[in-house]
């Protein structure tokens, strides 16, 4: 049996820190296949092969980096309703953020993230954060049971 490589999905509205992410990940030598999505509905729609995804392959083991601030669904809803489906709560979010409020990091180890990652506002420091994400990203192991 062989096992397929983990997508990166990333959830980021923000075509700037969208590319930072991405070129960042590449840099550090994250190989895996990232795939773009610009709110937090396309998210759901994508992660539960419905809507525009709907057919989609949802067996491929993913990992989900989710910017909070989105239109139509924020991450948090996000979050919330992917650890509230059978078919997607064991799947491993990484909520990505510029907000630093302590009472958001509690809400949203609460629904189950995996990390919460600050975005420094400063170029070089968000470089830094995404860099050592991606050498976390590296490591991660996805429960094997994760999807239908």
């Amino acid at each position: 049996m062989s096992i397929e490589p983990l997508l990166i999905v990333l959830a980021e509205d923000d075509d700037g820190h969208a590319s930072l992410v991405q070129r960042n990940l590449e840099r550090a030598g994250l190989a895996n296949r990232l795939h773009r999505l610009k709110d937090g509905q396309e998210a759901l729609d994508f992660l539960r092969g419905e809507g525009d995804y709907a057919g989609r392959n949802t067996s491929q083991p993913v990992l989900v980096l989710l910017d909070i601030k989105m239109p139509r669904v924020d991450g948090v809803e996000v979050l919330r309703q992917l650890k509230a489906d059978p078919r997607t709560a064991l799947i491993p979010v990484i909520m990505l953020t510029t907000t630093d409020d302590p009472r958001e990091i509690q809400r949203c180890y609460e629904l189950g993230c995996s990390v919460y990652v600050t975005k420094p506002v400063d170029y070089q420091g968000f470089v830094e954060a995404i860099k050592r994400l991606g050498l976390f990203l590296q490591v991660v192991r996805v429960p094997e049971n994760g999807h239908r």
